[in-house]
This record gives C-alpha cells, structure tokens and sequence, in this order.
C-alpha cells in the first residue's frame, strides 16, 4: 500500500492594526481585508482600551499611534512574543510630527549619486524654511529674519499630527500677512512649480509616483506692483474665482500635461529616506522647482498616508505584509548574539541601514527586555 503523505496545512499569519477610526475607515477596506485573506493573512483590530499583551498573538503589528503609554505596551508585548514584528517604530515616526526634524532629513540624502542618466542632471533639495518662536518676531519684516526668505510664504503650524489644526496653512504675500500667525510657527518658501504637485507613496521597496493639482504659480509682477497684500488661506487659494487658471479644467490639464519627475531619481530618494528614517510606510510630496526645471524639492512628509487614495493599494500592501511576514529571518529578532543590541528584523523590503539589511523595527534592549519580563 502505497505511503499516505502528510500535507502540511497553510500558515495562517495575524496581522494586528492599531489606527485611529478615521484612519481605520479609510484603510480597512473588504477588498483589503480579502487580498489579504487570500494570502493566508488575517487583518485583526487591536482594541486600545485593553492591554496589548492581553491580545493576539499577532505576527506583525502594523500602527500609527505614538503616546508613551502605547510605546510601553509595544515594549510589554514583544516581550511576551518576542517573534513578533512591529512596523514602525513609535520615536521614529514621532520625527515626522515636527515640520522642521521631518525635512531635515532630505539633507542626509542630498547629493546621493543617481547612476542613472535620466536622473544624473537631476537634484533633490527641501525649500528654505525657520521656525518663529515668539510673537514678537512676527513684528519684525521678513527681510530682517535670517534663512534668506522673501514672499510669498507658507506658514505652516509646526506641530504636523494629523489633527485639523495642524492642516491649517496660510499663503503670507506681506508683512500684513503674518499677523494672523500664531506661534509655534513654520516659514516656508513658495516656490513656483506649475500647480502641480507629485504624491510618492512608499511601501517598503513598492514606489508609487502620482499626480495632484496644488497651488497655482503666483505672478512676480503682480507681488513687485504690490497687488498682493495680506495672506489667504490654501482652502481660499483653491476657491479664488480671480483668475481662470483655478478653475478644474485648467488643474487637469496642468496634471495631464505635466511631466512625471525621473523615476530613478524618484526611487533612490524613497530609498534614501526608508535608511534615514527607518520607516517602511510613509508617502512624501515634492514639486518641480519652475525656475530650475531639473531641481525637485521635498515639500512634506507622512507617515501611514491615505493608501486608499493609491491605485491597487490592497495587492502592495498584502504583498508587503507577506514579504515580512513569510520569510523566517525577517520575523526572528537578535538574541543571544550580542545582548545590547537592539531587537532588529531583516527587511526584505527596502531595509538599507547596514550591509546585511539589518532595520530596527523597534528599539528594545535585551536589557530593558530582562527588566521588563514577567
């Protein structure tokens, strides 16, 4: 009689998210939810108001929540299931809620060689921006402040959490213009880029380059002849019937029109800001600098954007989560090997920190882990 063989039954993987309902809304979709499914992932909401450690076991815990408190838990659980893979790190996605710490990080990859013709002429830069502190300063011209700013600017609040008032910007055309300010505050160079704006959404090594209207050019005769004065807020700017060219047609003609940045430079900046961030999930913004065409410029970055926005979202994400989730190496953690060191993961997705692809998914100590285990 011939030998029944054992058929090994399917790995069934646990993904546990921890978002804010809005975010949940948006990102848990059924189509999500079934191309993960049918990846042998289970999608699994982590409830807040109980402790982590009291839920799961999860494979991988995927998150945009970053209070200390959340942080203990995240340190409480990979103790407890030390196979366990968190993306991100809390400290390193509170980086990009401070609109200064989050572009200086565009410095660290400037001037990185392209090794690409297409994108040999081509560089990667951040607007000149200062940070107003005191309300004192706004009293003072722009021409007295140091950076190198002149109008138009966007004055931004610098705390960039998500909330509503963090989104609330203004376009500055004069000294006028800053009174409404309330510190702490951003300054930011307008610069003219066409009215459009190009979106990156970053998944692990998955780039997606798309794009959207933004605010149109604003006319240096018009700011010499001191037509405009005062400030007006983006939501005015988009709704300004002055001139035609804020009209939809005109937008979509500009982003039918406009030509798409290199995508090997496009890449080799995802890359270099995954190394310098240790982020896997994160989009960022740039704009083609009009009076230099071959000059792009980081204008904003995020972390866990509105996925849903990106076409095909759910087969990169479900791709993305396998790639971590299925590969042994990438879910076992250091151990004994050296006990300072912190607990790493491989990424088989874009990790670049050290030559063997070594990414800090969470910084937890062996130390820390003998103090806190149970």
């Amino acid at each position: 009689m011939a030998e029944m063989k054992t058929v090994k039954p399917k790995k069934q993987f646990s993904v546990g998210y921890a978002l804010l309902q809005k975010k949940q809304r948006s990102f848990i979709q059924c189509s999500l939810l079934n191309s993960a499914k049918a990846r042998g992932i289970d999608l699994v909401r982590i409830d807040t108001d109980t402790p982590l450690v009291n839920q799961g076991p999860f494979d991988c815990v995927i998150h945009k929540l970053t209070s200390e408190d959340w942080k203990q838990q995240l340190r409480d659980y990979l103790v407890r299931n030390p196979s366990s893979v968190v993306i991100d790190s809390p400290d390193a996605i509170t980086r990009l809620h401070n609109r200064i710490s989050m572009l200086e990080v565009v410095s660290q990859i400037e001037g990185f060689s392209c090794g690409d013709s297409e994108t040999e002429a081509a560089s990667v830069g951040i607007p000149k921006q200062i940070v107003i502190h005191q309300q004192d300063t706004l009293n003072e011209d722009l021409t007295c402040w140091t950076g190198g700013l002149k109008y138009p600017v966007i004055a931004k609040p610098l705390v960039a959490d998500g909330s509503v008032k963090s989104h609330k910007m203004l376009l500055i055309f004069s000294k006028e213009g800053l009174e409404k300010l309330k510190p702490p505050t951003v300054l930011q160079e307008f610069v003219n880029h066409g009215g459009v704006i190009f979106k990156v959404y970053v998944v692990g090594e998955y780039v997606k380059c798309v794009r959207r209207k933004s605010l149109a050019d604003v006319s240096e005769e018009r700011l010499r002849l001191g037509s405009l004065q005062g400030s007006v807020s983006f939501c005015q700017v988009s709704n300004m019937k002055s001139s035609v060219k804020n009209c939809d047609s005109y937008y979509k003609s500009l982003e039918d029109d406009a030509e798409m940045p290199p995508m090997g430079l496009i890449r080799n900046v995802a890359r270099g800001l995954r190394k310098a961030m240790k982020l896997h999930l994160f989009n960022f913004d740039v704009i083609r600098d009009t009076r230099v065409g071959n000059r792009y410029l980081v204008v904003d970055i995020n972390y866990f954007p509105g996925y849903a926005k990106m076409p095909g979202y759910e087969s990169v994400l479900t791709d993305f989560l396998w790639d971590v989730l299925a590969n042994e190496e990438a879910r076992s953690f250091s151990n004994q090997k050296d006990k300072k060191e912190a607990a790493k993961v491989v990424d088989r997705v874009g990790g670049l920190v050290d030559e063997k692809g070594a990414l800090p998914v969470l910084a937890v100590g062996m130390e820390e882990q003998d103090l806190l285990r149970v």
